[in-house]
């Protein structure tokens, strides 16, 4: 029996480091393939001011996503489910981001 798609897509992202996630991020908001039911505006901007954050080739340079294999393949991947099942990845992506940097919050205080 074959894996579900959404769970394939939701391991792939839990195998991502959190600059990866947030160029998946990125590029799933601005992609007018993905059927997502968010802002896409602000939650770009919020992916966006992150990545800047921790990536400084994406702070200083026009960065060419098409380099990223995995963020690419991600997309391809989610470009083959229905609008139900991309809203439930992204929720993911973004529930695992806004996780991350809580975690990361903690261990500065």
């Amino acid at each position: 029996m074959e894996e579900n798609k959404v769970e394939k897509v939701i391991n792939i992202i839990k195998d991502m480091d959190i600059k990866d996630k947030l160029r998946f991020g990125i590029c799933l908001t601005t992609s007018d393939w993905a059927n997502i039911l968010f802002n896409k505006s602000e939650m770009y901007e919020k992916f966006d001011t992150m990545l800047k954050e921790v990536d400084e080739e994406y702070r200083t340079t026009i960065i060419n996503f098409a380099k990223y294999k995995i963020v690419m393949f991600t997309m391809a991947k989610i470009m083959e489910t229905e609008t139900t099942e991309q809203n439930k990845v992204a929720l993911f992506l973004f529930n695992s981001i806004k996780l991350i940097l809580l975690i990361a919050e903690k261990r500065t205080e």
